[in-house]
């Protein structure tokens, strides 16, 4: 009845996972009942879990972003440790679960923390940067999350229920055929990502649509914000490379399920085929990630310089070379795999050709910041520690770039390093920017920055203790994914990686408790402009928190810094401009088809793993019966009174005038 499903699922006889499994459902539990007894379930359920405005979204993907963030580093941390006491021992990680750690640790990194992150943050600004009240398709978007979320669900339930893969954070054949991974583990990490992966897909084809057509009068492409335009690259990646990664896993899924024999060693099936594939969504997937960590870099640092951001042109050109190259170089990955010399040099000279556009977006930066009055408030460090770092991961690259080099260096540790290297100081760094400097703008007040540059400062110099010393001893012949190691040369280069860590945790722990300051003492912390950093852009044009409408009256966009044009002319003629003719405004009805729909997904995925097909049917059923009452609805909008818009927009311009007659109109 329950298909593999037995008592054996369950690591009675592993304490670790089985301790934090327990200490994971008591601080659930207590969360859950906590938030039952304060009577908030009916806010959390109108406001939140049923809402498909798009700024609640981004900040639940944010919020899902940095949960999975402290799995994923508690993975990272018992790698690290492990490996401190694994010289010439066996550490106290057996093999088998230390093979789940790191693959836990780079599938969680990477889909669960580094993708929600980045849609999170384009989720929230991108339709206020565009002037437009919502993205394309808002319960689509609500869907979306509760996918990804139903995904990162099924990875941790995996925890305590069964095994995950011990294949690394990209399941390669044979390994992950069924011949040699015959439990749950590879089911887990093959429906966790196609559930995901679909929900990704969704939002990739909301955000393209959204951009494409629905920006605010006047704004046609060339007076668009940067961090649109790195949006607008990163979803048309998406688009185009996770239909390839659904395809990839769907073909493997066959191979495990139905006995397919795509990518098995025999009855005419090819391994190499899954790398081609793989690799054809996973170097996209890189630069997915870090195009729109490029657009956070551009907003801080054109903010937080006071000047318009240099070569504005040069900028946009670089970001769709990046989107267009991105898809000519995935064979690096495998160089050593036997494509030929012809091959090998192709896609080594495409893999240095990406980083001349990069190396644009760089110098634009520095340009930007010269001559510029710079604050070095925390998203400033951010981006500082980002230019710095990452001009080391793109060096490093280019290196591997070189097919000898490669040879030597590939599996590697060395390797490690280099890909930490890019997305730690690319993606992270970038989205703790954007965390920190769109807080004010989401919440209505700002972040403590006693807290926030310390826990840049513990990140920046953790990052380099723990990872530079990777590059030493992969030069050193150390490759990755080792439960124990015998040579005494390596063991110093491991145990200050671990003393990186350490320092990392503590920049965590200053993140943690930089939030709960901030939220302390949030009374006087607030701008009543909506606008405390000075912006340039049409987000900061809004009360903060915007109200589910975004904008009272959509702007009308003249020039590429329209908000900063607003503000000339108010500081100038020392008024704002002259109150709009307010209208009723219809918003879209919020609604639960996301999080039913990820119910249903959750529990098909968890039958599926564990071959049990009759809630297969009930799953599938349920869900279409989602899809049937969310097409039949009657009324899909509400309308905001006219009153109602003029009361609060009125609020926000009071604030704004106000600080304009005192001369601090940010």
């Amino acid at each position: 009845m329950f298909g593999k499903l037995t008592w054996a699922a369950i690591p009675f006889d592993q304490p670790i996972p089985l301790i934090t499994g327990a200490v994971v459902v008591i601080v659930l539990g207590g969360v859950l009942a906590w938030i039952a007894l304060k009577g908030y379930v009916p806010y959390l359920w109108k406001e939140w879990i049923t809402s498909v405005d798009h700024k609640r979204i981004g900040i639940m993907y944010c919020t899902l972003a940095l949960v999975m963030l402290l799995r994923g580093f508690s993975d990272a941390l018992m790698m690290r440790s492990q490996q401190a006491l694994a010289f010439n021992a066996p550490g106290y990680l057996p093999p088998e679960h230390y093979d789940q750690i790191f693959s836990a640790h780079g599938t969680i990194m990477i889909f669960f923390v580094a993708m929600p992150f980045v849609v999170g943050l384009m989720n929230f600004v991108v339709p206020l940067q565009l002037g437009v009240r919502d993205v394309a398709f808002p319960t689509l978007n609500s869907v979306s999350f509760w996918l990804t979320a139903a995904g990162a669900l099924l990875v941790n339930i995996s925890l305590v229920v069964g095994e995950f893969a011990r294949t690394g954070w990209l399941p390669f054949p044979p390994l992950s055929e069924l011949t040699y991974s015959p439990g749950v583990g590879v089911d887990y990490y093959l429906w966790s990502l196609q559930i995901s992966g679909i929900g990704t897909l969704m939002a990739g084809i909301n955000m393209v649509t959204t951009i494409l057509k629905m920006r605010a009068p006047g704004m046609n492409y060339t007076r668009m914000p940067v961090f649109c335009w790195t949006a607008l690259a990163s979803n048309l990646l998406i688009v185009a490379a996770f239909p390839i990664l659904t395809a990839c896993l769907g073909m493997l899924l066959l191979d495990r399920y139905v006995g397919f024999h795509f990518f098995t060693n025999e009855a005419g099936g090819n391994p190499m085929l899954f790398m081609n594939l793989i690799w054809a969504w996973g170097h996209p997937e890189v630069y997915i990630l870090v195009l729109p960590a490029f657009g956070v870099y551009s907003e801080v640092v054109s903010t937080f310089s006071g000047k318009p951001l240099f070569g504005y042109r040069s900028m946009v050109a670089a970001t769709m070379a990046i989107c267009i190259i991105s898809f000519l170089v995935w064979l690096h990955h495998f160089f050593t795999m036997g494509p030929g010399g012809d091959v090998n040099g192709f896609f080594g000279i495409m893999s240095m050709i990406i980083a001349i556009p990069t190396g644009v977006k760089l110098f634009n930066w520095l340009f930007t910041m010269y001559g510029g009055r710079i604050r070095f408030t925390t998203p400033m460090l951010w981006a500082i520690g980002f230019m710095v770092t990452f001009a080391i991961g793109g060096m490093t690259g280019v290196l591997l770039a070189v097919p000898p080099a490669d040879f030597v260096l590939h599996n590697s540790l060395f390797l490690v390093a280099h890909f930490h290297n890019v997305i730690i100081g690319g993606v992270l760094f970038g989205a703790f920017a954007g965390y920190t400097y769109w807080f004010p703008k989401a919440f209505g007040f700002s972040l403590d920055e006693r807290w926030g540059k310390a826990a840049f400062w513990f990140w920046f110099f953790g990052f380099y203790f723990a990872f530079v010393p990777l590059y030493a001893v992969g030069l050193l012949g150390m490759t990755r994914r080792m439960q124990h190691f015998n040579q005494p040369e390596w063991y110093p280069w491991i145990l200050w990686a671990g003393v990186g860590a350490l320092l990392i945790m503590v920049g965590i722990g200053c993140q943690v408790t930089q939030l709960v300051v901030s939220i302390r003492s949030r009374a006087h912390r607030t701008e009543p402009t909506g606008d405390p950093w000075d912006g340039r852009t049409l987000e900061w044009a809004t009360a903060s928190p915007p109200p589910a409408y975004n904008f009272a009256v959509l702007p009308n966009v003249e020039g590429t810094e329209p908000y900063w044009g607003m503000k000339e002319r108010a500081r100038a003629a020392m008024h704002l401009s002259a109150e709009p003719e307010y209208e009723d405004i219809e918003v879209p009805r919020n609604s639960p088809t996301g999080f039913i729909t990820a119910f249903f997904a959750v529990i098909t995925g968890f039958a599926l793993i564990w071959h049990i097909w009759w809630i297969v049917v009930l799953g599938l059923v349920g869900a279409y019966a989602t899809f049937v009452v969310f097409a039949w609805r009657d009324v899909a909008e509400s309308a905001i009174p006219a009153e109602e818009v003029a009361r609060m927009d009125r609020a926000n311009r009071a604030a704004r005038t106000a600080a304009l007659q005192r001369g601090s109109l940010a």
